[in-house]
């Protein structure tokens, strides 16, 4: 009854049979490895199998994102070290501004993940000034322009509480912002300028 069916010698796989399958796993494992796991993940694709299947392209937008978060961790370290000294600056130039006046000013909120864009129609040779200020997180922006067949990128800004300065629009077109919210809660913006142009424009 307790007798149970055991394999005779001759059907066990012999060492060389062994070595053979463990030989052929290993080879099996290194192929996946160099053909899907590194392009996929890492978008590192020595043998360009990756990019013709399309996962040389996955792991290049991972390894951006994974870059881009941590430099948005780093600007997050920067800032909390810096925090006292922009508060204290933004007081005095907030009360400078406030005494010159400001021709336009305009607030909104970006939730998670959200984006906005404000322009400037600007005329070539024009200039103007400008204060952003950001309340309840941090925001990424892009200050360019665009038109008369042209583009410029002035300024960009990752992970910042608020900048400022002066548009000088060596072309025609719309000068100004765009803005993402990586931060987990919603973010107050607000935007003061003066100067010459002609409309502001917001594409929310």
């Amino acid at each position: 009854m307790y007798n149970a069916n055991k394999p005779k010698p001759e059907d066990l796989p012999s060492s060389a049979q062994l070595l053979r399958s463990t030989i052929i796993a290993l080879v099996a494992a290194v192929v996946i490895l160099v053909t899907i796991v590194l392009p996929a993940e890492y978008g590192i694709d020595p043998t360009r199998v990756g990019r013709l299947i399309g996962l040389a392209e996955m792991g290049e937008i991972k390894r951006e994102l994974a870059k881009e978060a941590a430099e948005d961790h780093q600007t997050e370290a920067q800032d909390d070290q810096s925090s006292l000294i922009e508060r204290v600056f933004d007081l005095f130039v907030g009360t400078a501004h406030a005494q010159e006046g400001w021709r336009d000013e305009v607030s909104f909120t970006l939730a998670p993940r959200a984006t906005a864009e404000y322009k400037l129609v600007m005329d070539a040779g024009t200039s103007a000034e400008y204060r952003m200020v950001v309340e309840g997180g941090r925001v990424n922006y892009d200050l360019h322009a665009h038109g008369s067949g042209r583009s410029v990128s002035y300024d960009k800004g990752r992970g910042s509480t608020g900048s400022e300065g002066a548009i000088d629009a060596t072309f025609a077109g719309e000068h100004g912002w765009f803005f993402r919210n990586r931060d987990s809660r919603a973010v107050t913006i607000t935007l003061q300028i003066r100067g010459d142009y002609s409309e502001l424009k917001s594409y929310e």
